[in-house]
């Protein structure tokens, strides 16, 4: 069994304490690390190199959107979901333009919070109903890519619809008879069409042309 570990970074003591205790009484999922703030979060991804990073907003010294744009830059492989109370939509599209794998709120059940950890580690992207209505509103205001649909060859549709199902990929490689190299060679020729420089952010462009 493959062992997901978690950074925890948040202001408060007794939020850290309680995910802690949540997480690790799941047999799949370690706690390697906590932070206070974005400056250490980054700090510590550094030093432990944690599969996930749950990520508050609003913190001291760096809040997580900074934290979440600098983890991303140095270690892309990284996955960040924010956990926070705050449904701000400039947060939400600043933290998901970075590289946020998903955005929560920490009303979340734990059974769900959970579930998104996993989700995150399959390369899925996690946003509630209402935080994604959110998001597909504010870029039908404000998108400025004239890209359509139609000017994505055949086969890169096909690999489009299987990035919108949180493929990875190796699974869209296996699906379409493909080598991974040649994968990742059509998704970046999709993320230079779509404009965008990353999984999450070509998710939620695809979401706007209504896939």
């Amino acid at each position: 069994m493959s062992i997901i570990r978690v950074m925890l970074v948040d202001d408060q003591t007794i939020i850290r304490d309680g995910l802690r205790s949540l997480l690790e009484a799941c047999s799949d999922i370690r706690v390697v690390a906590e932070a206070g703030n974005g400056k250490q979060a980054y700090e510590l991804v550094s030093e432990h190199r944690p599969d996930i990073v749950l990520m508050d907003i609003r913190m001291p010294e760096t809040d997580g959107v900074e934290a979440t744009r600098l983890i991303k830059k140095d270690f892309p492989e990284t996955i960040i979901i924010v956990l926070t109370t705050f449904d701000d939509d400039a947060y939400i599209i600043n933290a998901m333009t970075f590289g946020a794998s998903g955005y929560l709120l920490k009303d979340i059940g734990s059974e769900k919070l959970i579930e998104a950890i996993h989700d995150g580690v399959k390369g899925n992207i996690i946003l509630p109903g209402r935080i994604a209505s959110k998001i597909t509103s504010r870029l039908t205001q404000t998108g400025t890519s004239k890209t359509e649909l139609q000017d994505f060859t055949e086969r890169e549709q096909e690999i489009i619809r299987l990035l919108m199902l949180g493929k990875s990929n190796k699974e869209i490689a296996e699906t379409l008879f493909l080598t991974v190299g040649t994968v990742k060679n059509y998704i970046s020729q999709i993320y230079s069409k779509a404009e965008v420089t990353d999984r999450a952010n070509a998710v939620l462009f695809f979401k706007k042309l209504g896939l």
